[in-house]
């Protein structure tokens, strides 16, 4: 296939997204809006017929002092990753990011290689000697993505020693997702724990309500984030960045954006955010008070998120990162053992690649990277 690459407007990239089953919410025009830190670019990939037949957000971070930039295409872009000409897709890309003034590129191909199951990953914690998810035998893997990892070797993309794995990555390698294709919603439950079931059950007979807000709420949702970052030792981001995400999110599609609070007698306990794009519904954000956890709130809600995912229509309800750790002993532990319960699946992708354009200012960012 002969491809021509051209950047093109936000009305045509979000038609080409709006064609698609689903796509990474990182990947709608709306997010450049989001990271106002960062230039960005709509990119437009043609067949020879002059059919738009892939898009990419490139978010462009300009060096101090020098006009050269790290080009990133969050969890993107949005091409045939399984194409026998992959090459024929990204060598123009990386030529057009040089021609930017872009002094390395980094990318997340949305390409899955390993699925585990929850009983899979169950097992593997009560094994003493598995300590991460590649211990475990997987339930699924896919051979084209090892074959896009070789391809994307031979180009001379580059992954870190750890292979990309972890937290390492700017968005996570590792996301924990329950289907929802082809299920009714009873065995969607039915999936569940019996831990979790117990605890939605609690929430119910403690009278726990899950109702969603708007914009005029997300300060109420900011005090709950505040007292979660304290809490969990994490620097919370800014009111005034849920703000931004609202209105350029829902600018771009009224449903883009959702905020959900749990209330027990009339107090807020715990709340969420959660981001549309098709047939993909992320949990994106959760925060919760210190008190009241006996009622059960987070189960409350995200059981209520769930289902209005499945009444949408999704195919899959992301509950986003995890660690690859099965360790008892580690910090990050805990994300996984609780997503767990919901009885989905641990799914890695890809990983983040890098292309170094100028060796020495890409191995100049790595050190700083290190070292931050």
């Amino acid at each position: 296939m002969t491809l021509t690459l051209r950047t093109i407007s936000r009305e045509q990239h979000l038609a080409y997204i709006q064609s698609l089953p689903a796509a990474s919410h990182c990947q709608v025009p709306a997010w450049a809006d989001v990271k106002t830190e960062w230039r960005s670019e709509n990119l437009g990939w043609f067949d020879k017929s002059g059919e738009l037949v892939g898009a990419g957000l490139v978010l462009y971070r300009q060096l101090p002092k020098i006009k050269r930039y790290l080009a990133y295409l969050p969890e993107g872009p949005v091409i045939n990753w399984y194409a026998p000409n992959l090459d024929d897709w990204l060598q123009p890309m990386l030529a057009h990011l040089k021609q930017q003034g872009a002094f390395s590129v980094k990318m997340g191909p949305p390409v899955v290689i390993r699925r585990w199951d929850a009983a899979a990953i169950k097992s593997g914690i009560q094994d003493p000697d598995v300590k991460r998810l590649r211990d475990v035998e997987a339930t699924h893997i896919e051979p084209r993505a090892f074959e896009v990892s070789d391809r994307l070797r031979k180009m001379g993309w580059q992954q870190g020693e750890d292979g990309g794995a972890g937290f390492g990555d700017v968005q996570p390698r590792y996301v924990f997702q329950v289907p929802l294709a082809n299920r009714s919603l009873d065995d969607v439950l039915k999936g569940f724990n019996q831990l979790w079931r117990r605890n939605i059950k609690k929430a119910e007979k403690a009278g726990v309500e899950v109702v969603q807000g708007g914009y005029d709420d997300l300060a109420e949702w900011q005090r709950l984030y505040e007292v979660t970052a304290e809490r969990d030792h994490f620097r919370p981001r800014p009111l005034s960045y849920f703000q931004q995400m609202w209105s350029v999110l829902n600018g771009e599609d009224p449903n883009r954006m959702r905020l959900y609070f749990a209330r027990h007698e009339g107090e807020n306990v715990a709340a969420a955010t959660m981001l549309i794009v098709g047939g993909h519904v992320w949990y994106s954000y959760g925060a919760s008070a210190n008190h009241k956890r006996e009622v059960r709130p987070s189960n409350a809600m995200q059981w209520r998120m769930l289902r209005d995912a499945y009444a949408m229509g999704a195919t899959v309800y992301d509950l986003r990162g995890i660690s690859d750790s099965l360790d008892e002993t580690d910090h990050l532990f805990g994300l996984i053992q609780f997503k767990v319960g919901t009885g989905g699946e641990a799914v890695e992708y890809v990983g983040e690649w890098d292309f170094p354009l100028n060796k020495l200012l890409h191995k100049a960012l790595d050190i700083y990277m290190s070292r931050r």
